[in-house]
Parts: structure tokens; C-alpha cells; sequence
């Protein structure tokens, strides 16, 4: 079980780093108003795909009998970042390539990461894990 907690905790900075990635692409495809791109793509799936591996692994600590008083709404807030990091890449593949555009994944990648900080916070930990709040 410790194997699994030291897991979802160091996951955590894979998807905050997809997570700056991501966002910092899209900011930089907005600005500069490049036409959207396979790079993109590939970050936003990045992004969403370790977001989901952390509910994952998270969902195996809960029913591993790992929880505290606050870790039901953690699970709701992380569940929310996820469905936030998947909306744009599943919005842009179902749009024509000349309609793609970058607006999306800039908006919902940063609500996803306020929510992940928040989820975190919430469970008085610091979203970098530099100290315990």
C-alpha cells in the first residue's frame, strides 16, 4: 500500500508538468496565432491520460482503505480536473481541422490545474509538495 502512495503522490508531478506544458503551448499557439498542430495534441493527451492515471491510482488507495476526513472531496475536485483536461482534445478531434483552435485547451487546462491545486490543498498539502501547508 505504501508502494501505491508514494506512486499517486510522485504521478502528481507528471501531470502538473504535462499539465504547464500543455498550457504554455496553447498560450504560445494563441498569442502567436499558429495554426493548431499535432504538438498540441499530443501535450492535451498527455495531459489528460496521466490525469487519469491518477484517478486511477487514487481509486486503488481509496478502496485500499487509505482515506482521511477530507479525501471525499479530493476525489470529486480530481475527478472534475480530469474531466476538464479531457474536454478539449475530445471537442478538437471532432472538429474540422480549419476550426481547431487553441482558446479551449488554454481555458480548461487552467481550471483543470486550479483544480488539481485545490484538491490538493485540500488535503493540507502544498500542490508542489515543497512543504505541508
Amino acid at each position: 500500500m505504501r508502494g501505491l502512495y508514494y506512486a499517486h503522490s510522485g504521478i502528481r508531478y507528471l501531470v502538473i508538468a504535462f499539465g504547464l506544458f500543455a498550457l504554455l503551448y496553447a498560450v504560445l499557439g494563441l498569442v502567436r496565432r499558429r495554426p493548431y498542430d499535432r504538438s498540441m495534441k499530443a501535450l492535451a493527451a498527455a495531459f489528460a491520460g496521466t490525469t487519469h492515471l491518477q484517478i486511477l491510482v487514487g481509486l486503488a488507495l481509496l478502496l485500499s482503505g487509505r482515506f482521511g476526513p477530507s479525501m471525499g472531496m479530493h476525489f470529486v475536485l480530481m475527478v472534475f480536473a480530469a474531466a476538464a483536461a479531457q474536454i478539449p482534445s475530445s471537442v478538437m478531434r471532432r472538429r474540422p481541422p480549419e476550426e481547431r483552435s487553441y482558446g479551449p485547451h488554454v481555458v480548461l487546462t487552467l481550471l483543470a490545474l486550479a483544480l488539481i491545486a485545490f484538491g490538493i490543498v485540500v488535503l493540507g498539502r502544498s500542490p508542489l509538495g515543497m512543504s505541508d501547508l
